[in-house]
């Protein structure tokens, strides 16, 4: 079996004490003694502990952001204005995939996105770029066309209550139980619950002012 490169290590030992500690209380000393490398390897292969931490996001986010964008794009094919359940099941659904209760990553990852929502230290959220821009922006404008009575700020708070109720759902599920021990068919709920719940939610009346 191959060794995993100081880089990967890094990452994967940032990626945990991130997680368990948020960024401020985790240390780049901390991060270099968990991944078995010098002190310096943090600067020699990212720069800084902020890039670092962006590094992780990244790593843990595109694969979520590109079944996103995936998803987005056969519903658009098949019609250019999708239900608010089918955009909530695009959007959603990569996050469960991720995130499957009972797997080692998928823990890792639920306490990272956790973090990355709840974590006050700007370098937590300061990450995101145009790639990560273009996926909120995209599903925006699709919940915008099926939304219309929402103002584009509760739109986006409605958004942001996507990503938390399904990341604190997976971490309370990894939480609960042990590696390997949860069923798919729970997962499966779980899914069909967050998205009949989350729907129910977007599609409610605007609040009033």
């Amino acid at each position: 079996m191959e060794t995993p490169d100081t880089r990967t290590q890094l990452l994967d030992a940032a990626e945990h004490l991130f997680a368990e500690h948020g960024y401020r209380g985790t240390s780049i000393r901390a991060i270099t003694k968990l991944a078995g490398a010098n002190l310096a390897a943090v600067g020699y292969h990212f720069g800084s502990k902020a890039e670092l931490m962006a590094a992780v996001a990244r790593r843990v986010i595109e694969p979520i952001n590109a079944a996103q964008c995936a998803g987005l794009d056969t519903l658009l094919a098949r019609s250019p204005d999708p239900s608010v359940s089918e955009l909530v099941e695009a959007f959603a659904g990569p996050l469960f995939d991720e995130m499957s209760a009972g797997d080692a990553g998928g823990a890792r990852t639920s306490r990272l996105i956790v973090t990355i929502l709840s974590d006050p230290a700007e370098e937590a959220r300061s990450w995101t770029g145009p790639d990560e821009d273009t996926v909120r922006e995209r599903y925006l404008a699709a919940f915008a066309r099926v939304l219309p009575g929402l103002s584009p700020q509760e739109l986006r708070f409605r958004m942001r209550g996507i990503l938390a109720v399904t990341a604190v759902d997976r971490l309370e599920v990894h939480q609960q139980s042990s590696p390997g021990c949860a069923s798919p068919a729970a997962d499966e709920a779980a899914q069909r619950w967050a998205i009949t719940f989350l729907t129910a939610a977007m599609s409610a009346p605007p609040t009033r002012t």
